[in-house]
């Protein structure tokens, strides 16, 4: 049953750290999910205190995620329309594009929705969709740091496991 677990965990922490790249995925949420089951293996180290840190970090991180394009499209100057755009550009190149859509749709979608607002001021359409790109940057570091921290302690516990097991 422990290598089940650890199993799962594995499974779960792998795809976590492919759903920091990719939105369909939650992925700061799988990892935990995986840290959650590997907490449950009767060697496991991982304290209820550990599992709480980690239950914030991850309410926290995601909620950044969600907020932060807006924010600094706004904080760069964008209006509603580049923040609008970014998210239809989001959502179309999470649909139509892939991985490369993903990265390359916010910063369109913004700059045209700040086009299409007043299409002479290409500067401030520029740094709204720059903005936005930002945004994907910052939301992707730390849902992957986060994520591998969390990964950080499942492979620890992997490891030992496999050492008592051999020992």
């Amino acid at each position: 049953m422990e290598f089940l677990l650890a199993f799962a965990a594995l499974l779960l922490i792998l795809l976590g750290l492919i759903g920091c790249f990719v939105p369909v995925l939650p992925g700061v949420v799988l990892a935990y999910a995986g840290l959650f089951v590997m907490s449950f293996c009767d060697a496991s180290q991982i304290t209820a205190t550990q599992l709480w840190v980690y239950l914030a970090l991850s309410i926290v991180v995601s909620i950044a995620d969600f907020v932060l394009p807006a924010q600094l499209t706004k904080i760069a100057g964008g209006s509603k329309e580049g923040i609008r755009g970014a998210t239809a550009g989001m959502i179309a190149g999470m649909l139509l594009g892939g991985i490369i859509g993903i990265i390359i749709g916010p910063f369109v979608g913004a700059v045209v929705g700040e086009l299409i607002r007043d299409g002479r001021d290409k500067g401030r359409a520029l740094r709204s969709g720059l903005a936005s790109f930002a945004a994907f940057l910052v939301g992707t570091g730390l849902k992957f740091a986060l994520t591998l921290a969390m990964a950080w302690s499942i492979f620890g516990e992997i490891w030992l496991m496999i050492k008592n097991v051999i020992s």
